[in-house]
C-alpha cells in the first residue's frame, strides 16, 4: 500500500480527527479557535490532530491576515473511492465525486474554494506550465496569455482556432516561481464590481511540489459548483503532463466565466 494511503487511513482511524473533518464538511474554512470551540481539548492537542490530517492531505490551510483557515480536501477520499468503490458501483456512486469545499462564512475575506495537489516536478516547471501559453493550451484547453507582470492584463484564449477569449483579468501579484495572483472577469467589460480572484501557491514539499489553488469571491453557488468540478480536472491534467508528458484522456475543462 502506498505511503500516502497509509497516512490517510491512520488519520481517519482517530475519532477526534473524524470529528474535525465532519466539522469542516459542515462549515469549511474554520480557524483553530472555531474548531476547538466544541472540543474538550487544548489548542495544542487540536493542532497536533490537524497536523496529522494535513500530512495526509485531508486538510488544506490558507492564511488570511493573521488567521490560518482550515479546509476539507476531498482528493484522497476520492482516490479511495475510485480504487475500491467505483469499480463495482460507479453509476450509482458517481455523485460522491462531487464532494467539494465551500466557504459558508459570510466574511468576504475568506476563500470560496481551495484545492491542493502534489506534483513530482519543480516549482520552476509548475510556474512555466501555468504561465506559458503553449503549455497551458495542452492541459487546459485554453492558452493563458500575458507578460505576467503585476498590473498587466491576462487572457484565457480558446485553442480551437477561434481565438475567442473566454476569461480575461488582471495580474495582481507575480512572484516566480512561488506565487501568482490574478483577477478574473468576463471579457469585453470594464472591471465589474464582482470579480473572482485566483491564487496559485507553489511550494517545495520534500522532493515534490505542493500546489494550492485558492479561488475566492465567486458571485454565486453556480460559479462555485463550476470551479469545484473544474479545478480538479485542470490540476490533474497539469500533474499528468508534468509527470508523464501526456494529458489525461478527458475533455478539457470549460472554465467558469467568473
Amino acid at each position: 500500500m502506498p505511503d500516502s494511503l497509509d497516512q490517510v487511513f491512520k488519520a481517519l482511524a482517530d475519532p477526534t480527527r473524524r470529528y474535525l473533518l465532519d466539522s469542516l464538511r459542515e462549515h469549511n474554512g474554520q480557524t483553530l479557535g472555531e474548531l476547538c470551540e466544541h472540543l474538550e481539548m487544548r489548542r495544542q492537542s487540536a493542532t497536533q490532530h490537524l497536523d496529522v490530517l494535513e500530512a495526509a492531505n485531508l486538510v488544506a490551510t490558507a492564511r488570511r491576515g493573521r488567521e490560518r483557515l482550515h479546509y476539507l480536501n476531498p482528493v484522497p477520499l476520492h482516490e479511495i473511492q475510485q480504487r475500491w468503490i467505483d469499480h463495482f458501483e460507479q453509476p450509482r456512486l458517481r455523485m460522491l465525486s462531487a464532494v467539494k469545499q465551500r466557504a459558508e462564512n459570510a466574511m468576504t475575506n475568506r476563500p470560496s474554494y481551495v484545492y491542493v495537489t502534489y506534483i513530482h516536478s519543480t516549482p520552476e516547471q509548475v510556474w512555466r506550465a501555468l504561465t506559458d501559453a503553449d503549455i497551458s493550451a495542452q492541459y487546459w484547453g485554453h492558452a493563458n496569455v500575458s507578460d505576467w507582470q503585476p498590473g498587466s492584463r491576462w487572457d484565457h484564449v480558446r485553442v480551437d482556432g477561434s481565438e475567442i477569449v473566454d476569461v480575461t483579468g488582471k495580474v495582481l501579484e507575480s512572484t516566480p516561481p512561488t506565487r501568482l495572483v490574478t483577477l478574473w472577469w468576463e471579457p469585453g467589460k470594464a472591471i465589474p464590481e464582482q470579480t473572482s480572484r485566483v491564487t496559485f501557491d507553489i511550494e517545495p514539499f520534500d522532493e515534490i511540489v505542493r500546489v494550492t489553488v485558492t479561488h475566492e469571491d465567486l458571485p454565486s453557488d453556480a460559479d462555485l459548483d463550476a470551479v469545484a468540478h473544474g479545478w480538479p480536472a485542470v490540476m490533474s491534467n497539469l500533474k499528468s503532463l508534468l509527470e508523464t508528458g501526456e494529458v489525461l484522456p478527458q475533455a478539457p475543462w470549460e472554465t467558469t466565466r467568473r
